[in-house]
């Protein structure tokens, strides 16, 4: 059925995060809305086979997409091509966003996922950029 409504769908957590989502997938691409409680993200990493596209909906996150950090809210979109280092920390008491990648692979949004070399370093610096933020 192409009609879905979010209220309904089932939650899943993340298998490389603390994220939770509610997702489907369709024949080229998959979607999902994702929830970060406030201090959260995933480890920063990078999708060799996907292109994403994020859009804020609710709360703050500091956000690094390759070497540009900035703090992003409700109604900022985010496309992050492929090979692309991202990561997040959340400001507020949670952030929700609705992401889309393509292709769809087995419709999980984690599937492509791939650690990024500096993701240590990376996070270190974005929690510190939360606490001084938040």
């Amino acid at each position: 059925m192409p009609f879905y409504r979010i209220s309904e769908m089932e939650e899943k957590h993340s298998k490389v995060g603390p994220a939770v989502a509610k997702t489907l997938a369709g024949e080229l691409m998959k979607a999902g809305v994702v929830t970060y409680l406030k201090g959260e993200g995933a480890p920063p990493h990078f999708h060799p086979n996907e292109e994403q596209f994020i859009l804020v909906l609710e709360g703050k996150r500091v956000f690094i997409l390759g070497d540009e950090e900035r703090v992003v809210g409700p109604g900022d979109l985010i496309h992050i091509p492929r090979n692309t280092r991202h990561g997040g920390r959340t400001l507020d008491e949670k952030a929700v966003f609705f992401a889309v990648k393509s292709p769809c692979g087995d419709g999980n949004l984690s599937q492509d996922y791939n650690k990024a070399a500096d993701a240590d370093e990376v996070v270190r610096r974005l929690e510190e950029k939360a606490a001084e933020l938040g």
